[in-house]
């Protein structure tokens, strides 16, 4: 305590900020000798960190910050680790992207943005207005918007959240001043079409602070035209409802091709619509891109005289860490600047730096040929896909569009077209939504496969509310980026074509499976919409309580051995073990099938082996109860054997020398009893027939258990569960004889371990005891094998090569 004190009134007193010179000599005298000290502690500290070559650590800080640093190959290991994991996880996705030099072009903008930031203010205010303003001039330029500005954002949605407050501010004068009291006496409404993107009209109420009622949701047509366009006739009814209500039409969100299918509302009618109510019209989608095409569609050339459109240049091109555009016309910088579209700071205006150099780098025609490319791509296929049964095309209508959307379906029961007209509107509703979910898991499962064989075409799945799930290809948002071509296209046809065939046989034997599986004892049909393949089953056995659905140990380890079983098999379909829908029980899943898959022979296995892996189990677990009490009640009965010899032979027989004398001269002729346990009959039977007959009985034989092995033969090469070719009838039919035959001689030849033999034996081993002799068929098989020269050869059947 004195010492730190000391130290304290020392440090004061040398620096001069209490006294300029020390008042009492001896505290001076001991504030040096306590500066002294702590010299020589600090010089002996510092000497040790240098000889262990570290400084002090505290536990708090993270590892790699200890010590003097990282050198960078360290560093840069460390992010190479962290962006690809390890060696040994599997990666997350098949995607990857394409960065060549055009993408490299947009990350050195950000790291020479970083870079010009460092500048004074005034070199630095130049060359961001005129890396802004180029940049701003080429895109209005490329896609055909005169006289717009630009704002670059990172946040695609961000955009439009900045249009619709510069919407407020120029409809609400009084906005900057009263605030949402102005907003509160007449609300803004703002229509979002039906198609929109998911959850677009809840960002822009959470950016805006606007309620939910301001939203309006316009439907899309119904009867007349694409069912993915918005309804004008019904936009316009909702303005002048909403116009009587005393509400303000604010912003009209279009579609340049929706997100899901890529279609395009009609924006020019839009437009005269929204020039009538003084309503800001915003157009946003993937066809913009068409925009800088020689050919643009009359639709999307509407959108050039919109107020606003956001555009994402970066996936359309390629470049990576690029930031979307919103392009708009405003003539008062003011309200811009309230609204947010600019901005008086360097780094916002370096936004457009990454994108600055890029369009430099790819120029006009590169921009141009990568656009057409990935409409090219989009023709390609939906020209492909035409001439492909069971694939239906979603956008037939707009041929412009570079979006292509395609389902697998199956057409109903019956091949007259008269009959399917009459079979669809009398058809149960519930049958008609069994039928069209099973379509919808099949096509989820062709998406599924799809992106596997073929990753770089970048295939989506989405569910749409009316056709339900589509498969999805967008050039223009991926081919760029993981560099799609025009092979690549083929190859995904040429996939769609190979699955084909497994989706409609498998749509058309789910139905007999169902039927085949209900009409089997034993077996349980379970429903679950979720599974691609051809149905659900499970076994039920003896023990099994339908009523409850907690687990079932039992059930369990069957449908465990059941799986093992079938797999080993080797046939064409796969076999699953999960839970039941809503269940805790097993059941198993059987996959996807062809035309050729015997359907019958397949329940018939199932049922079959399920019955075989039940009955050994409750065998194997009968037989260690069943063995104990067996080998208890052989002890009791040799232990009386032994007592009865005993008594017969006399005492003196048992001395070990007295006996051996007497046994020599008066030898006893007695048969030695024995008890052999028989498991099948669960039986304590007599060893004495054994040794008359020198062979041991067969006893109970047990029913022969039904085997799936011999239900159906096949040919050489035939793999389970197929359907026998044509003209082959005679020929199974008389190899089937012979197989039988062939197993029945084997069977005659073999005999299985039926019995354990219990003995009673002397310490000694009594002389009489006799001697198990062989099988005189046992013994010639033997004699054969050692001299096969003396004995005629026999055929081995064709069942045991």
């Amino acid at each position: 305590f004195y010492f730190f004190v000391g130290m304290g009134i020392n440090s004061f007193l040398l620096r001069g900020w209490w006294f300029p010179t020390p008042a009492d000599p001896t505290l001076a005298e001991m504030g040096k000798n306590l500066k002294e000290a702590m010299k020589m502690l600090e010089d002996s500290q510092r000497r040790t960190e240098e000889e262990n070559g570290k400084k002090v650590v505290s536990g708090d800080i993270p590892g790699p910050l200890q010590g003097s640093g990282q050198d960078m190959v360290s560093i840069l290991q460390l992010v190479q680790n962290l962006m690809h994991g390890d060696e040994d996880e599997e990666p997350q996705s098949t995607r990857i992207q394409n960065i060549g030099e055009q993408g490299h072009m947009a990350l050195l903008g950000h790291s020479l943005g970083a870079y010009i930031s460092t500048l004074d203010k005034e070199k630095l205010r130049k060359l961001t207005t005129r890396i802004l303003s180029d940049t701003t001039l080429w895109l209005c330029r490329i896609f055909r918007y005169e006289n717009g500005c630009a704002y670059f954002h990172e946040e695609e949605r961000e955009g439009l959240a900045k249009i619709c407050r510069l919407a407020i501010h120029s409809r609400y004068e009084d906005f900057v001043v009263d605030g949402f009291d102005v907003l509160y006496n007449k609300k803004p409404v703002i229509y979002l079409s039906a198609a929109a993107r998911p959850g677009l009209g809840q960002y822009l109420c959470n950016q805006l602070g606007l309620p939910f009622p301001c939203l309006c949701r316009v439907p899309c047509n119904t009867m007349f035209g694409s069912q993915h366009q918005m309804d004008v006739a019904f936009l316009e009814k909702l303005i002048k409802d909403d116009i009587e209500r005393g509400r303000l039409p604010l912003l009209l969100v279009a579609n340049a091709g929706t997100v899901a299918v890529g279609h395009t509302d009609k924006i020019g009618r839009l437009k005269e619509l929204c020039d009538q109510y003084g309503i800001w019209l915003h157009v946003e989608g993937v066809n913009l891109a068409t925009l800088a095409l020689g050919y643009v569609s009359s639709s999307v050339l509407a959108a050039t005289k919109c107020d606003s459109m956001t555009m994402t240049p970066g996936p359309w091109l390629g470049l990576p860490a690029v930031p979307a555009v919103t392009l708009y016309k405003h003539d008062d910088p003011a309200l811009t600047l309230v609204a947010g579209l600019t901005s008086n700071k360097p780094a916002d205006k370096l936004r457009a730096l990454p994108l600055w150099l890029s369009l430099q780098y790819l120029g006009l025609d590169g921009i141009v040929e990568r656009i057409k490319h990935a409409c090219q791509l989009s023709q390609r296929l939906q020209e492909n896909l035409k001439k492909v049964n069971h694939i239906k095309l979603l956008v037939e209508d707009e041929l412009s569009s570079p979006v292509v959307v395609f389902r697998f379906f199956q057409e109903l029961t019956g091949s007259d077209p008269v009959f399917k007209a009459v079979l669809a509107p009398n058809m149960a509703p519930p049958t008609v939504g069994r039928e069209r979910h099973s379509c919808d898991v099949l096509n989820r499962w062709l998406g599924e496969q799809l992106k596997q064989l073929v990753p770089v075409s970048g295939l989506t799945v989405m569910d749409l509310e009316v056709e339900g799930t589509c498969v999805r290809f967008s050039p223009l948002m991926t081919a760029a980026v993981l560099g799609t071509r025009g092979e690549d296209v083929d190859q995904l046809v040429a996939c769609i074509q190979s699955k084909l065939p497994v989706l409609t046989c498998t749509l058309q034997l789910r139905e007999e499976f169902k039927q085949e599986v209900e009409g089997t004892a034993g077996l349980l049909y379970v429903d679950d919409p979720n599974w691609p393949g051809i149905g659900v089953v499970r076994y039920e056995h003896a023990n099994d309580d339908k009523s409850s659905l907690k687990s079932d140990p039992e059930g369990e380890k069957i449908h465990a051995g059941l799986l093992k079983k079938l797999n080993e098999l080797e046939s064409d379909l796969t076999f699953k073990m999960g839970p039941e829908y809503k269940s805790m029980k097993s059941c198993l899943y059987i996959g996807m099938t062809s035309d050729d898959t015997d359907i019958s022979e397949l329940v018939e296995t199932i049922v079959v082996t399920a019955r075989e892996i039940e009955e050994n189990s409750r065998l194997l677990e009968n037989m260690t109860e069943v063995v104990r009490k067996g080998i208890q009640e052989a002890q009791v009965e040799l232990q009386k054997a032994n007592e009865e010899r005993l008594l017969e032979e006399g005492v003196l027989r048992q001395i070990p020398v007295v006996g051996s004398v007497l046994n020599w001269f008066s030898p006893v002729q007695a048969l030695q009893k024995g008890r052999t346990f028989n498991l099948t009959a669960g039986s304590l039977e007599s060893t004495e027939p054994i040794y008359v007959y020198k062979a041991q009985g067969a006893g109970v034989t047990p029913p022969p258990t039904p085997s799936s092995i011999r239900t159906k033969q096949k040919l050489p090469g035939q793999k389970p569960f197929k359907r026998s070719l044509r003209g082959s009838d005679a020929l199974s039919e008389t190899s089937s004889v012979s197989h039988i035959e062939d197993l029945e001689k084997v069977e005659q030849l073999s005999g299985g371990p039926e019995h354990i033999t219990l003995e009673a034996t002397s310490p000694e081993g009594h002389p009489g005891a006799p001697t198990p002799q062989k099988d005189d068929q046992t013994e010639a098989l033997q004699k054969a094998a050692q001299h096969p020269d003396d004995h005629p050869q026999v055929e081995e059947p064709e069942s045991l090569r």
